[in-house]
């Protein structure tokens, strides 16, 4: 029960949505809309902040406060908004370019730092607003316009990058299925720290269909693994397949081959420490693995805004200065009591230190 009836309505703002028709960002900002309307908050505690692209058009289309911030920047901004009224819930709507390009700084920064901010990459791997070319994202040997002829790179893979930042929450969504975002979005909402979450976004003008190996009806249920944690790691139309451990790597077996039993089946433990099955998890791809959603991680660990004001109160019970002027005057100061030379230098002005 929440103190605050509102339904997803309350958080359409009046303003035209121009996302183009079928884009993903439809199906990600109704299921941000359906998790706040939950959360049992009013709507002046929710603060969205983005950067530049089209996911950035955020918070142009949400009733709460908003701020759309410059290229790269949005985490930053976040940052300051989260420390300067910690009791808002924040929010920080980025995209694969935004967050891994020019603010990938930025990115990996607030992740270590654990500041209690709810980061939302879109990643559609393209960059759609400036139209059409390849982003940190995109797969080595895309065509693009930037990349005619295939780029000679590889991709960032946005999960390591939380890992490797000392990461407490990462979970990975997709556009098509609505249900499982609002789950990942309304975990990531409870979690004290920084909570980042991957959903995989379809570009219908520059990269139509880049998840279609994961998202088509055919092969879905083989190529998806919902993760929850406390439960095997069990997939297939029929959950007739498992992740196991075989000689220190992740496996995928048939139940029922080669003795193989569901209790050999792996459980998800999201709140492990240790990172190590974590990051096996996210690194799974096709063919030879599903490809890992929901929850990967979640743990506790310091959190940034809360140990920065029980610090100050700390500071403030213990401080032998309590005013402006007392900081002023403390330490070597010298009052002038002359002209002096002009010269500046202090033999040349008559005046007497105060200790």
């Amino acid at each position: 029960m929440t103190d605050f009836n509102y339904t997803i309505k309350d958080f359409k703002s009046e303003n035209e949505v121009r996302w183009c028709p079928g884009c993903g960002d439809y199906a990600i900002m109704n299921a941000v809309q359906r998790t706040m309307a939950g959360m049992g908050l009013p709507k002046e505690k929710f603060a969205v902040i983005s950067g530049i692209g089209c996911s950035s058009r955020f918070p142009y289309y949400m009733n709460t406060f908003g701020f759309h911030t410059i290229h790269g920047r949005a985490a930053a901004v976040a940052s300051g908004v989260k420390l300067a009224n910690p009791s808002l819930s924040v929010w920080v709507i980025t995209g694969d370019g935004d967050a891994m390009a020019i603010g990938g700084n930025h990115f990996i920064h607030t992740i270590r730092r654990n500041i209690d901010l709810n980061v939302i990459l879109f990643n559609n791997r393209i960059y759609g607003l400036t139209k059409g070319q390849y982003s940190p994202t995109s797969d080595r040997g895309f065509k693009s316009k930037t990349s005619p002829y295939g780029t000679i790179e590889d991709p960032f893979v946005p999960g390591q990058l939380v890992i490797g930042s000392r990461g407490t929450f990462y979970a990975r969504g997709i556009d098509t299925n609505l249900k499982l975002s609002e789950s990942i979005f309304q975990a990531a909402a409870e979690h004290k720290g920084t909570s980042v979450v991957e959903v995989l976004q379809n570009c219908v003008i520059y990269n139509n269909g880049v998840h279609n190996e994961i998202t088509s009806p055919e092969h879905r249920a083989d190529r998806q693994l919902i993760l929850e944690h406390g439960k095997p790691m069990l997939f297939g139309a029929e959950n007739e397949k498992g992740i196991i451990m075989e000689k220190g790597r992740l496996k995928v077996a048939w139940i029922g081959e080669n003795g193989i039993t569901e209790d050999d089946v792996l459980v998800h433990d999201a709140h492990e420490p240790d990172p190590t099955l974590h990051m096996a998890l996210i690194n799974m791809s096709l063919p030879e693995f599903p490809v890992a959603f929901g929850v990967i991680r979640s743990v506790q660990a310091p959190v940034y805004d809360i140990e920065m004001e029980n610090q100050i109160e700390q500071v403030q019970k213990s401080r032998k200065i309590t005013s402006v002027d007392e900081l002023l005057s403390s330490g070597n100061t010298w009052e002038v009591t002359g002209n002096g030379n002009g010269n500046g230098s202090p033999k040349d002005c008559p005046g007497k230190e105060i200790k």
